[in-house]
């Protein structure tokens, strides 16, 4: 007799860990968008305003990516027939 597989498929699996990615990726722009705050004590330096600028683009990018993945792992609705005429 077989087994079911202990693992999951591997298409839900990626789609979920996309998912926590993307719940992940405003906590990350905010604990570094936090750093040059608490590193500041006269002021933001021109190198502290280079980092804001580099994590905020880093952090489009990635978001960027996620969105795009997780849009393409969505499982497609015109898969299923449907009632209606075309």
């Amino acid at each position: 007799m077989a087994r079911a597989p202990l693992f999951l498929a591997r298409e839900g699996y990626r789609r979920r860990r996309l998912a926590d990615m993307a719940r992940v990726l405003p906590v990350l722009g905010a604990a570094l968008f936090l750093i040059p705050a608490l590193d500041a004590e006269e002021g933001l330096g021109s190198g502290m305003l280079i980092f804001l600028f580099s994590a905020w683009f880093w952090l489009i990018l990635a978001s960027a990516f996620v969105s795009s993945r997780l849009i393409r792992a969505v499982p497609r609705e015109t898969d299923e027939p449907s009632g209606e005429a075309p």
